[in-house]
């Protein structure tokens, strides 16, 4: 039986890794009483005697937790920003590179921010395979649903009075200084960041990533990315799909409820669109924080997850 503790469980993504873990039988929950939620001594306890620790904190907070675990042996998995580029930790995205083998070998995990998924999961692999330049400059938009910005946010975009300008799609991070463009350029080895335009829409999971780029961007064509993807992605976590719109269109709510991710690519042999469908907290957050969890128990990566 591992025992689990979720520090800041109250929140989005906290909630969402307690429901799915409340269901298995090999876990063991450790939980706090309300009046201990933010008790530093109790919070200490709880991380020091868990196996494995899931933070789903503010940066500060995250980064106090991580000094209460001085000198346990329990692994840390953090939802934050605090530390996905931060040295002596690893990247939680399993389905690149060797980072699998990382994951399972490590005490301290940064799991990926939604955004920065999408692009990951998009970049990295053409970039490793000699397909896109390191030195490309990238644009990159992503559409995502209410619940990404959080309680005040969902709150906003459910209440009865609310502002008539939430029921049309709002981009957000103007002046290119989003918390997610770090790891963004750190984790794919691009030699700059992108040029990112977030977009939240009134519709409350889901995201779709779009990464443009034209054929003086990439060292093959349109097919040779497709191959890069399918060996990469043929998991049923993360996997390629040759077609996934319908209609022409592509949602960035068809995998709502999901912890699975399809990677795609349209557009034509000049103009090539590399897009990944997800949910915002699924494999954006909760559910790539679980499978972590799952690789580093030697347990099915897919155990406790919806795909």
């Amino acid at each position: 039986m591992t025992r689990v503790f979720i520090d800041g469980s109250a929140g989005t993504t906290g909630l969402r890794i307690h429901e799915r873990l409340s269901r298995r039988k090999d876990i063991e929950l450790i939980g706090l009483t309300e009046e201990n939620r933010k008790n530093t001594g109790a919070r200490k306890e709880a991380i020091c005697s868990a196996d494995i620790a899931f933070l789903c904190l503010p940066d500060a907070a995250s980064i106090e937790a991580v000094q209460l675990a001085e000198g346990s042996s329990t692994v840390i998995i953090d939802t934050s920003t605090a530390h996905r580029t931060a040295e002596g930790w690893t990247y939680g995205f399993a389905e690149i590179d060797d980072f699998r083998e990382r994951i399972r070998s490590s005490k301290r995990i940064a799991n990926p921010g939604c955004h920065a998924s999408g692009f990951v999961s998009l970049v990295e692999p053409l970039v490793r395979n000699g397909i896109l330049k390191k030195e490309a400059a990238l644009s990159c938009f992503s559409l995502t649903g209410y619940s990404g910005g959080g309680k005040k946010m969902i709150a906003e975009y459910e209440a009865e009075d609310r502002d008539p300008l939430l029921g049309a799609p709002r981009q957000y991070g103007i002046t290119q200084l989003h918390k997610h463009l770090k790891e963004m350029k750190a984790v794919t080895g691009i030699s700059q960041a992108p040029a990112f335009c977030p977009v939240v829409a009134d519709f409350y999971s889901g995201m779709e990533v779009t990464v443009p780029v034209f054929a003086s961007d990439i060292n093959g064509t349109i097919e040779d990315i497709k191959e890069v993807y399918r060996q990469c992605y043929s998991g049923r976590i993360v996997h390629f799909e040759e077609k996934a719109d319908i209609g022409g269109f592509i949602s960035a709510a068809a995998l709502s409820g999901r912890d699975d991710m399809i990677v795609t690519v349209a557009g034509n042999e000049d103009r090539i669109l590399l897009i990944s469908l997800f949910d915002n907290l699924g494999k954006g957050a909760s559910g790539s924080a679980i499978q972590c969890m799952n690789i580093v128990m030697g347990a099915d990566e897919a155990e406790g997850l919806t795909i």
